[in-house]
């Protein structure tokens, strides 16, 4: 945890949007990740692609791309910034009935994309569950978090209990 002030406030704790256009573009880049739980028929569905609404996967991952490039717009004190990449990759875990999302963003610029990111993988979080609802309604969408970033003036940083994060290892992503 850091000891920095929080950045966006002003002297007077009135919140204010931060001034980046002193700082030096840099290539950054970050990655989120969240997972659903799901019914084990549900998941079976989407990862064969018979859900009744379709390519479930195919939509999710669209809605988090779009998701990613409207952060902005849903998070009042962002900046709007130019992605130069935007992933978001699926990892269907049956032994555990639950659905990875990994969302990857990169951009250059003043400041960094972990918001981008955590967009990314929220959106498509909700897509999933907006998608499969009608077949279970008892779809949790779990924690979404940031993984690692780097790039910028306070450089890499990788979450401290990345072990027990993410996926088993034998879960494949796509």
């Amino acid at each position: 945890m850091s000891d920095d002030p929080l950045s966006h406030f002003d002297a007077q704790g009135r919140a204010h949007m931060v001034d980046v256009g002193a700082k030096p573009p840099a290539d950054r880049e970050a990655v989120a990740l969240g997972s659903l739980r799901l019914h084990p028929d549900t998941l079976a569905r989407i990862t064969q692609g018979t859900a009744a609404k379709g390519d479930v996967l195919g939509v999710a991952r669209v809605a988090g791309i779009q998701g990613a490039k409207r952060t902005a717009d849903l998070i009042p004190l962002c900046h709007p910034l130019p992605l130069t990449h935007l992933a978001v990759e699926f990892a269907p875990d049956p032994d555990n009935a639950r659905l990875w999302i990994r969302a990857t963003a990169r951009t250059t610029g003043p400041t960094g994309v972990e918001m981008e990111a955590l967009t990314a993988v929220a959106a498509a979080a909700l897509t999933v569950y907006d998608m499969c609802k009608a077949m279970d309604r008892a779809i949790v969408i779990g924690s979404t978090f940031l993984l690692h970033k780097r790039g910028g003036r306070s450089g890499p940083w990788t979450h401290p209990d990345l072990e027990h994060l993410q996926p088993p290892a034998h879960v494949a992503w796509r």
